[in-house]
């Protein structure tokens, strides 16, 4: 003859087993007294038991907690979700963690990260508050940081030139990344990425991306966005050098009758002759122009001060050669903004001329590397050599130092506004020279 069911046993059958099956276990024992205990008391949250458990008729929520790990439990719907949770107390604060849903996470997973949250608890960290800001962090992508530092930090700090630059590098080259979560950045993610833009754009161009981001980690640091720079430790693609290249006569001339018609062929001529930098003409407006003199703004130029250029014939004249555009006041470039496609026509410009020189000394020719900046050492060193003053051509490069440093400095802006003048005619007749192009326009 079969045994009387204990107590325990009808506790656990109160869960797994059908009403009618309970009430015929609860009628031989008598003991109907057991009833409200059941409900006090949990089970052994298994994969087997909760196959068996019968959701209770007439209840859209029940909840079961697991007899052995206090505070892990399995919050059921009629539907059939059932998501696993833990439930825990710190200090005099109640906290319920969700843990996942059952049909993702099997019961020992679950019972498993319980245990590890409760550990946590035991601690004194709150396992709720870690997942709510490790949540937080995952929506902080890359994409979106790099719009928001941008908008806020970069467009209010950089110069036009500097921040199309430092957009093209956050936007163009490190796309990939842009959907990741900003904390999940390491450093390994980023030098494995710095190779595979140096191998694409040149070493060079790595240099520029990685400086980039190390600028947005650091001010993401100081917003809260991340703990540490992941930038930090990894190795420069390339060395960095201090570029003293001095254009010879021979590739001042190539550069010229090659640089070609257009937006780029123009600035590249003005550069030249004025020895301005590049981002000073690319973003020439019309209104900086009054007759031959260009007023290049403080907050166009690099140390902050405002620069005035008496322009040369042949400066003139290649200006004419770009008439202006209705309702634009800028004289390069297209849409709303400046010159851009820097690299590009620069390539393109690079390619005519190693065609030029291949044809004229043999496939063997090679074209010395060189940058648009050294248009504007070359033109500085070659006034000296045609008996310019130093002082003067500081004048013309607008660098701020010896007796034009400090006050005086400030009162004295225009002091050798025709010096500069004599300096550009008479660099601007050298080139002539040495181009046979004294028009200032052909190419």
């Amino acid at each position: 003859m079969r045994q009387q069911t204990s107590a325990k046993e009808l506790i656990f059958l109160a869960f797994l087993v059908t009403p009618s099956d309970f009430c015929e276990h609860l009628e031989a024992r008598s003991g109907a007294l057991l009833l409200p205990i059941c409900f006090r008391f949990g089970m052994k949250l298994t994969k087997a038991n909760l196959a068996r458990f019968v959701f209770p008729a007439g209840k859209t929520e029940h909840v079961l907690y697991d007899e052995d790990l206090a505070g892990f439990g399995l919050r059921m719907h009629p539907g059939g979700r059932r998501t696993w949770f833990v439930q825990y107390r710190l200090g005099q604060k109640q906290r319920r963690l969700k843990i996942g849903t059952a049909d993702q996470i099997d019961a020992e997973e679950a019972r498993r990260k319980a245990k590890a949250a409760l550990a946590k608890v035991h601690l004194g960290t709150d396992p709720a508050l870690e997942t709510e800001e490790a949540k937080a962090q995952a929506a902080i992508t890359l994409t979106l940081t790099v719009e928001d530092y941008l908008a806020r930090y970069a467009s209010k700090r950089l110069k036009p030139g500097s921040l199309a630059e430092v957009e093209r590098h956050l936007r163009r080259h490190w796309k990939p990344l842009g959907e990741r979560p900003l904390a999940s950045i390491k450093r390994a993610l980023v030098a494995k990425r710095l190779a595979e833009i140096a191998r694409d754009n040149g070493p060079f161009a790595a240099n520029r991306a990685r400086a980039a981001l190390s600028a947005l980690f650091n001010w993401s640091i100081g917003e809260g966005f991340v703990d540490d720079n992941p930038v930090a430790g990894t190795h420069l693609p390339t060395e960095e050098v201090k570029r003293d290249r001095v254009l010879t006569d021979d590739e001042v001339a190539l550069v010229w009758q090659h640089a070609g018609a257009g937006d780029f062929g123009l600035i590249v001529k003005l550069l030249t002759l004025t020895a301005a930098r590049r981002d000073e003409v690319g973003s020439m407006a019309w209104s900086e122009l009054h007759g031959s003199t260009w007023t290049v703004p403080g907050d166009r130029t690099k140390n902050g001060r405002p620069h005035e250029l008496m322009l040369p014939p042949a400066a003139m004249a290649v200006l004419v050669a770009q008439p202006a555009r209705e309702g634009r006041d800028l004289v390069f470039g297209s849409g709303s903004g400046p010159f851009s496609g820097w690299s590009k026509a620069k390539a393109e410009l690079d390619a005519r001329m190693l065609a030029v020189r291949k044809a004229e000394r043999g496939a063997k020719a090679v074209l010395e590397p060189w940058r648009l900046h050294d248009l504007r050492r070359t033109a500085a060193t070659r006034m000296g050599d045609l008996g310019v003053q130093p002082h003067v051509v500081e004048a013309v490069l607008n660098h701020i130092s010896g007796s034009k440093a400090g006050v005086a400095g400030i009162y004295n802006r225009a002091a050798y506004r025709d010096e500069k003048r004599a300096a550009l005619v008479l660099w601007a007749d050298r080139l002539a020279e040495l181009t046979e192009a004294s028009d200032g326009t052909e190419g």
